[in-house]
């Protein structure tokens, strides 16, 4: 049996996707007399079962055309991706493998284990926001590179010359950032870390002339590090981040090198969708253009 909820009105859109909170949703655009639809149907009904945490929505663009211009849709059928209330990703065309392929991607491992993070009301985990190719790390190991510490259960990063790490991490839109979580060795784990935000674009790029902003210093314990710990971070400061830099100057135990098994942080997007805020662009509803 499918588990897709039929949306048959505009005014059905928004609150679908504000009850689903920082679950997956993957709403199907599509329309009854669109041949490819149909092929696809049975792909989205069966994707539906297999992937149960997350939401998935049919919306039919004539029965639904304020949400179908809202959202960009230009073709049929247009599968695209949300979290909480964050349009994430988009596919246009008929083919089941690229349809899977991207809700694997963006189905997280807390909703494989039944267990998404809700402690935080409002906020969600923002690995999937998380661009890899603005993330850097200085003073990383070439065994264990920060690229180890960015997926939960990944591998772990481990500093090379002395114990200090610098780890600036890039996301794929502007974030208000609530918590950071590190989770580490009780030995080996950072002690001193310091929060920035940075003017320049990159560590690389880092000059004379870059602005730091210091916004956070914390001194850890062992506690902190824990496997599902939060460190709350003052949430006026980090309300419209595109990047962020983390300084460790020392490490529990005094060890020669430190290590993070995982680098993430709680919070949610500035931009969300609001339907209160689309306007209707021509005609009466139920007319197609």
């Amino acid at each position: 049996m499918s588990n897709v909820r039929v949306i048959t009105e505009d005014t059905q859109f928004n609150p679908e996707l504000s009850n689903a909170g920082t679950r997956l949703v993957v709403a199907d655009y599509y329309a009854v007399w669109c041949g490819p639809c149909r092929q696809i149907a049975p792909k989205f009904a069966e994707l539906s079962t297999v992937f149960p945490k997350a939401l998935f929505l049919k919306i039919d663009v004539d029965q639904c055309p304020e949400t179908a211009q809202a959202q960009g849709v230009t073709a049929m059928p247009t599968f695209i991706f949300y979290r909480n209330r964050v349009k994430i990703d988009m596919l246009r065309g008929a083919d089941p493998a690229a349809l899977e392929e991207k809700i694997r991607k963006w189905y997280s491992e807390d909703e494989e284990d039944g267990e998404g993070d809700t402690r935080v009301k409002g906020h969600m985990d923002l690995s999937s926001f998380v661009s890899k190719a603005e993330c850097e790390c200085l003073n990383e190991s070439d065994e264990h590179p920060f690229t180890h510490a960015l997926a939960s259960k990944g591998g772990f990063l481990e500093s090379d010359c002395d114990e200090q790490l610098i780890m600036n991490i890039g996301f794929s839109q502007a974030m208000k950032i609530h918590s950071l979580r590190l989770e580490a060795p009780a030995d080996k784990g950072p002690k001193t870390v310091k929060i920035f935000i940075i003017s320049s674009h990159g560590l690389w790029t880092l000059t004379r002339q870059t602005v730091w902003h210091r916004c956070s210093k914390f001194d850890l314990t062992p506690d902190d590090l824990k496997e599902g710990s939060m460190i709350p971070l003052k949430f006026v400061k980090f309300q419209n981040v595109q990047s962020i830099t983390l300084f460790v100057r020392d490490n529990q135990g005094g060890t020669e090198t430190t290590q993070i098994d995982y680098v993430g942080f709680l919070g949610s997007p500035v931009s969300t969708t609001n339907m209160g805020e689309f306007k209707r662009v021509a005609g009466k509803k139920g007319e197609s253009h």
